[in-house]
């Protein structure tokens, strides 16, 4: 395997709020801590995506409070928030709740947010992706001001606070760590590298050596080491000795991410376990040493699968 030491492989799930019902979210979170994934995510979405939106979709960061309550050792957060849906003062207050009622196990995932229809139908400006991308920067310096300074004042393009106080700071210190998530290589990955601790998006593992390339040159111009940010893909999986049965998830996922089928197939964990574990290899080759597994609280055999046959050879 390509694992080093130093260079530790994580594993975490996704479980989007429309595919279940609150007592299956909960089932499927503590089945994950016990069976020792690392990560455990929710996804920021008022309406279901690409779904029938009248399904019915839990808010992400309410989730989040409770299920830090029904879990002890897994780390959790969104992947991840769209910034345009809070104010990031507000946000940070709420991050930081969760950050205390989970005793210190945050992950805080923001992105700059995609989705123009939920925007759309409920009146949240959208603007280009020029403007939600230097909305997250400066939203990201707000968020850090807070959790770290006594008090913040900020004048800036979209936001501004006055002598700010937000107390108490988060559990993690200086912040819980700061996972950027988005694939824009002129404007995104400029904000990974000035504010991330960890960077998350999607693609094959030659798609993350290309975008990693550039990441190092952004973090050069920040002054930063880009080998202290963690890479990280959001991937559907499919353990299986018969890839037939995975046609309607790649066709799902092609539709979803406005991909082709072969795109999908070089992203995806697919096949037997053998096989996965070598997609695994070619994206830490690459750089990538956190995979979020996607999938539906329905469907245990895809999480059971990869902890008792994948998991253990990365360890």
């Amino acid at each position: 395997m390509a694992t080093t030491p130093g260079n530790r492989i994580r594993f975490g799930i996704q479980t989007g709020q429309q595919f279940a019902d609150w007592r299956e979210i909960v089932r499927v979170w503590q089945r994950a801590e016990a069976l020792g994934f690392d990560t455990a995510w929710t996804y920021d979405h008022f309406v279901a995506v690409m779904m029938d939106p009248y399904d019915p979709c839990l808010e992400a960061w309410s989730c989040l409070a409770a299920l830090a309550v029904h879990t002890t050792r897994i780390r959790i957060g969104a992947l991840v928030t769209g910034n345009t849906y809070r104010h990031p003062a507000v946000l940070a207050k709420i991050a930081t709740t969760v950050d205390v009622i989970s005793g210190g196990r945050l992950e805080f995932g923001i992105g700059a947010g995609w989705y123009e229809p939920e925007h759309r139908m409920l009146g949240l400006p959208f603007g280009t992706a020029a403007e939600r991308c230097a909305r997250l920067d400066e939203a990201l310096s707000v968020i850090r001001a807070l959790w770290c300074e006594r008090q913040t004042t900020l004048d800036g393009h979209y936001y501004r606070l006055s002598e700010a106080i937000a107390e108490p700071k988060p559990v993690q210190r200086p912040h819980p760590p700061i996972t950027v998530a988005g694939a824009g290589e002129r404007r995104l990955l400029p904000v990974v590298a000035r504010h991330a601790d960890a960077w998350s998006s999607f693609g094959s593992p030659a798609v993350f050596r290309h975008k990693i390339e550039i990441l190092r040159r952004c973090c050069e111009a920040e002054g930063r080491d880009a080998d202290a940010i963690e890479k990280g893909v959001l991937v559907p999986a499919a353990i299986t000795d018969d890839l037939s049965s995975a046609a309607p998830l790649i066709q799902g996922y092609a539709m979803y991410q406005g991909l082709s089928e072969d795109a999908v197939r070089d992203w995806m964990l697919l096949g037997t376990a053998d096989s996965v574990c070598r997609q695994i290899d070619a994206f830490v080759s690459a750089g990538v040493t956190h995979f979020v597994l996607t999938l539906s609280p329905y469907n245990f055999d895809v999480f059971e699968r990869f902890a008792a046959e994948v998991l253990p050879r990365f360890r």
